[in-house]
């Protein structure tokens, strides 16, 4: 019990079992229970399983605000913890729409079928769990023992926020991807798939000995995590401009990426009409690291002004992509 109680990265250790424990729960179930069976998994499934993600997250924001009002938790540099939570989460949650159509290009390249898709989905988040954590442990160490990196994630903030705005976007082209060169040249893998697996084992056809081999699948869930790193680049010091405590910016960043993947499949379909919401997330990380400045010289900006600002900024976004859009074809899905 005393160990429960003891402080790990800001938090009762507690806290922090309390909350792997509901993340794996989750897993545990959405991959033993409600898709134990490889199946294509439809918009209108897609859309319930991450309503409840939504909801899910909600609460646990709900929760994190009463803990923080009746004085149970506090937070490393003084903020809400539940203002700061929630505006993470969306701001995490906006972001992560521009990673749904890289991925829906992954898995086309390597023509991964819609059934075997959200298996690859789900096993990633567990990389995610660990790759985030350990982006935002160095996030928070640089934090604590230089102050001043703050200004350098705003200034970068800025700096990509200005270069969304008036750069176009690049070649998506997953075949010159290094990642994906490199590991087919040092890699053995098979031509084709073999149903959910990552690994078998067959005749190495040089020397006849049977040795493993990674399937496209495998290939497939690297690239999409190493993605995901590229894209946490952006959003981990966004979440640090709003907040430096680290267990804020963690839970916030996984609640988002855990319905997210839900998504996926009604998003991968439409995802062609969010095209406009890039021009407001870029108005948000602009908003968020030019915040940081504002804090040092002015004061502090009002935490639910900030929400506030961040919400209505994506929400625009998003209803004006709708809109703008509303007549365009729709776009067949990936694989």
């Amino acid at each position: 019990m005393e160990f429960m109680m003891a402080e790990w990265i800001g938090k009762p250790v507690w806290m922090w079992a309390g909350f792997f424990t509901i993340v794996f729960t989750l897993l545990a179930f959405d991959l033993g229970v409600l898709h134990k069976e490889d199946k294509e998994m439809g918009i209108a499934e897609s859309l319930k399983l991450s309503a409840f993600y939504i909801c899910f997250a909600m609460l646990y924001g709900g929760a994190i605000w009463w803990a923080y009002e009746a004085g149970h938790i506090t937070t490393e540099d003084g903020t809400h913890a539940g203002l700061t939570y929630f505006t993470g989460f969306f701001i995490e949650k906006a972001l992560s729409i521009d990673n749904v159509f890289v991925i829906s290009l992954i898995f086309g390249f390597f023509a991964i079928p819609r059934k075997y898709q959200y298996r690859a989905l789900v096993w990633g988040i567990i990389a995610v769990i660990v790759l985030r954590g350990i982006m935002i442990g160095i996030g928070a160490a640089l934090v604590q023992e230089y102050s001043w990196i703050l200004y350098v994630f705003g200034a970068f903030l800025i700096a990509t926020g200005i270069k969304m705005l008036v750069v176009p976007e690049g070649d998506q082209d997953v075949s010159k991807n290094p990642v994906v060169r490199f590991l087919k040249k040092r890699m053995r893998v098979t031509d084709e798939l073999h149903g959910e697996k990552f690994f078998v084992r067959q005749p190495d056809p040089k020397t006849g000995k049977v040795v493993a081999w990674a399937t496209p699948l495998f290939l497939a869930l690297v690239v999409i995590n190493i993605a995901d790193l590229v894209f946490a680049v952006d959003s981990v010091p966004a979440i640090f401009a709003i907040t430096t405590d680290t267990f804020v910016v963690y839970t916030a960043n996984i609640m988002a990426i855990l319905g997210l993947r839900a998504l996926y499949f009604a998003l991968a379909a439409m995802v062609h009409r969010f095209h406009y919401l890039k021009f407001a997330l870029a108005m948000v990380l602009v908003f968020i690291g030019g915040k940081i400045f504002w804090n040092q010289i002015f004061g502090k900006v009002d935490p639910a002004i900030s929400l506030g600002v961040t919400l209505a900024m994506i929400a625009g976004g998003i209803f004006y992509s709708l809109w703008k859009t509303r007549n365009d074809p729709p776009v067949a899905p990936a694989a």
